[in-house]
């Protein structure tokens, strides 16, 4: 809840801050007249608009689970990102539109010393701003700050663009230049809109983190007891900010009911001591059969009925299965 709660104070700042440096790309553009920072000042839009979108749906996002939303409302992150990036590539688009539509009318530009040095100031902001949100983002698994600093920096890179643009007209007086500007821009804009489509779709289907199961993995490699005779089925799913992990773990059959809770919270320990409260692991624990003692690494078991042969290594492609591993196991 502490997560949640900061997320929205970052993203209130980010939201206040869209609406203040769009201000200043929007004087840049009466002092310029230039369609390159026209460009860079409707993504300023967007970031508003974006920047309002999230803030809801983290307000949402933050509200405890209840009875109609067992898992609580994280999902609404995820909304929120798609609609982000929607805009983004729409954004886009219009700016395609436009510059293809003034092409090849001749256009003169003014000011542009003025404008260039309130544009540099928007960037300076735009990447501090990006790089904090995506920090607190990652920090607090928060695809909704994730999208925000990531539109933040993609509009800084716009920027530097527009900027050296900027320059070069000013020295060469070719102001054909700002055309060709505003539609390569414009083409990156979208492309950055379709990577933030494509991350929030992919979280609203569920759709398996692989980055993430690898790093689950490696630690419960290297922290393995010896009483986890095997883990499979792994299973992760995002709500916002908070992961559910499902796993079978196979644990020795003579156990009793608290010593199997004992190495259940010692699973759960660890993988929280990693990533945080924002955890909910729900583990199914299995009794060991015969054929699990030739790859159980229990040293000291009166129970065992076959030699140990051999310690198999947990993978993403074998912890995923939902199936015991034996010997054939590679």
């Amino acid at each position: 809840m502490q997560k949640s709660k900061q997320n929205f104070k970052v993203q209130l700042v980010i939201t206040i801050l869209g609406i203040v440096l769009f201000a200043i790309k929007m004087v840049a553009y009466f002092y310029t007249h230039s369609l390159a920072i026209l460009t860079d000042t409707l993504e300023s839009i967007v970031n508003v608009v974006a920047g309002f979108i999230g803030l809801y749906s983290l307000y949402v996002a933050a509200k405890p689970k209840d009875i109609d939303h067992p898992y609580g409302h994280g999902k609404a992150e995820f909304v929120s990102a798609a609609m982000e990036g929607t805009l983004i590539f729409t954004a886009g688009c219009i700016i395609i539109y436009q510059t293809v539509k003034t092409f090849f009318v001749a256009s003169t530009l003014n000011s542009l010393d003025k404008g260039l040095w309130l544009i540099a100031i928007t960037a300076i902001i735009n990447f501090i701003a990006g790089s904090i949100c995506i920090k607190i983002g990652k920090q607090n698994n928060s695809l909704a700050l994730l999208a925000s600093g990531k539109h933040l920096q993609t509009d800084t890179y716009s920027t530097l663009v527009v900027i050296l643009g900027l320059v070069l007209m000013l020295f060469t007086k070719i102001f054909w230049l700002d055309k060709v500007l505003a539609l390569a821009i414009s083409l990156v804009i979208m492309y950055n809109g379709y990577k933030i489509i494509r991350a929030s779709l992919a979280g609203i289907m569920d759709e398996a983190d692989m980055q993430l199961l690898r790093e689950i993995i490696k630690i419960l490699n290297e922290n393995r007891k010896e009483n986890w005779i095997d883990l499979h089925n792994l299973r992760v799913i995002k709500y916002g900010s908070l992961l559910h992990i499902d796993c079978h773990l196979t644990i020795p059959w003579y156990f009793n009911v608290l010593e199997a809770h004992a190495e259940v919270d010692a699973l759960t320990k660890l993988i929280k001591e990693k990533f945080g409260d924002a955890v909910e692991l729900f583990v199914h624990t299995d009794a060991c059969y015969e054929s699990s003692c030739s790859i159980c690494i229990k040293q000291q078991c009166d129970k065992r009925k076959r030699p140990f042969q051999q310690k198999i290594e947990w993978t993403l492609e074998n912890v995923l299965l939902n199936k015991r591993h034996d010997i054939t196991t590679t």
